[in-house]
């Protein structure tokens, strides 16, 4: 090798050197200041940890707690309204089949079966007080009734009606 190809390969050398010198500083200063940066939270990851860490509950005390509790029990009420089973409907025969056939028809739990035996000492009571115990539930000696039939989104209308139904269709 010529003395002039030395030369140009030690220069060379000294800057590819060089080069590799200044990218591995220009990253080690990237990475510093990419650790100096906000990171940006993901709007959805943050909903999904707030309703994680959101209370299960509320405490409710004085005036300001009175107000807000009131609040709060009618949101409930609103949504509820909202939510009503069977798209609202009222025809007794159609809660009753998807609803009430179940302890109604084969007398789980000591629910009275449509017979007219069967319901004799409940009809004595009067219709007031059937409507009262299937919308806020009951239980007696011969059985336990679930408010609302177990299914909280029903109206007390669907109830009476459902109710009434039941009583028309007595064998």
């Amino acid at each position: 090798m010529r003395n002039y190809d030395l030369v140009f390969l030690k220069k060379f050398s000294m800057l590819i050197v060089f080069l590799v010198a200044v990218m591995l500083s220009l990253i080690l200063a990237a990475l510093y200041l990419n650790g100096k940066l906000p990171h940006e939270r993901d709007p959805a990851m943050a909903r999904l940890t707030e309703e994680r860490i959101a209370p299960a509950g509320a405490v409710y005390a004085g005036q300001t707690g009175a107000a807000q509790q009131a609040a709060a029990s009618a949101a409930a009420a609103a949504a509820a309204a909202s939510q009503v089973a069977y798209g609202g409907t009222k025809d007794g025969s159609v809660i009753f089949g998807q609803l009430c056939s179940g302890c109604h028809g084969s007398g789980a739990g000591g629910a009275p079966m449509l017979t007219r035996a069967a319901w004799a000492a409940r009809i004595a009571k009067g219709a007031d007080t059937l409507h009262k115990h299937a919308i806020e539930g009951y239980q007696g000696t011969a059985g336990v009734m679930p408010a609302k039939g177990g299914n909280p989104s029903l109206t007390d209308e669907q109830v009476i009606a459902t109710v009434d139904w039941m009583l028309a269709n007595l064998k």
